[in-house]
């Protein structure tokens, strides 16, 4: 997996954990939308990234736990 598919899974998996821990307590702590909310085109790209990051190292992972059995 490259060091930009890893930083995507990390801020998109960081982001989802926050938007649920956030929805417990009634607040909106999207870090996605904070930072480019002024900019929809924008946030919408990051999460576009971010599903091709987690679709890519699905097909390209080479670790021995991947392997097809």
């Amino acid at each position: 997996m490259s060091k930009l598919s890893w930083w995507l899974l990390f801020v998109g998996g960081l982001n989802w954990g926050l938007v649920g821990l956030g929805g417990f307590f009634g607040s909106d702590w999207n870090v996605v939308n904070l930072l480019l909310g002024g900019w929809p085109w924008l946030e919408w790209l990051v999460y576009v990234l971010v599903g091709a990051a987690a679709v890519a190292s699905l097909f390209n992972c080479k670790c021995k736990t991947c392997k097809p059995m």
